[in-house]
């Protein structure tokens, strides 16, 4: 057997409701190195991860008591839960399910019936990519932060954390990422085909609305915070940029 050479943690989480399907995932992951660890429940997945975040998770869509969707979103809320990388399993193959599921952040979207050996690439591939974006410049940018940026942002890059107006933000990976380049360049613009190859790891899988969906749940966080304060500027036609002239306090 091979064992996984990609990260210390070969943890990988399975939120599947079929038995059949569970124990071939299994099997193949085992045979491969990692260490799967079975949920048939929505409810059970997000037990076991909070016990101890995996290496990634499988989520399958159709779970009995909690759409994989809104799966993903309870996992991301949990500590350290942003940073796990996560792929969706699911009988549906429409486009729109898929752009959902990508738009939500996933790192990637396998349609049932699916090649046991291609999904294990895929967990690979997804874990690769995920150890790349830890190191990647425009991923983790240097501390300290530039002395232009804006007083209300204050980055750590090596504990990947942002925060705004004193409180820390909880971001997913992309959003961690979007923010990274706004905060090191204020009043840049960045269009929305910049953002795509500079934050996402294959850009090529991305779409337009996925930047837009992002970035709508960036602004949320941020006026959680500070509702009155507008940090991040829309350009009609051309992309977003970091408002230059936010006020020192909230």
């Amino acid at each position: 057997m091979n064992a996984p050479s990609l990260a210390f943690n070969s943890r990988i989480l399975i939120a599947e409701d079929e038995p059949g399907i569970a124990d071939t995932l299994q099997y193949v992951l085992r045979s491969d190195g990692f260490s799967p660890v079975w949920c048939p429940t929505a409810q059970e997945a997000i037990a076991q991860f909070s016990r101890e975040a995996p290496a990634l998770a499988i989520l399958d869509v159709g779970l009995p008591d909690l759409n994989g969707f809104e799966l993903f979103k309870r996992l991301q809320a949990l500590p350290g839960g942003a940073a796990v990388p996560m792929i969706f399993l699911t009988a549906r193959s429409d486009e729109i399910d898929r752009v959902v599921g990508l738009e939500l952040g996933a790192d990637d979207y396998i349609a049932k019936p699916f090649s046991p050996r291609e999904l294990v690439a895929r967990v690979r591939t997804v874990l690769r990519r995920s150890a790349r974006a830890v190191v990647s410049p425009s991923a983790a940018p240097p501390a300290p932060m530039a002395s232009s940026a804006p007083q209300p942002f204050l980055l750590d890059g090596e504990r990947r954390q942002i925060r705004y107006y004193g409180r820390a933000l909880e971001l997913s990976r992309y959003e961690y990422g979007l923010l990274c380049l706004f905060v090191q360049r204020p009043g840049r613009v960045y269009t929305r085909d910049e953002l795509l190859e500079m934050v996402w790891d294959d850009p090529g899988d991305s779409f337009d609305r996925t930047v837009d969906a992002h970035i709508k749940t960036l602004r949320a966080k941020l006026k959680a915070i500070a509702p009155e304060v507008e940090p991040i500027r829309t350009l009609r036609g051309t992309g977003y940029a970091l408002n230059e002239e936010l006020p020192a306090t909230p």
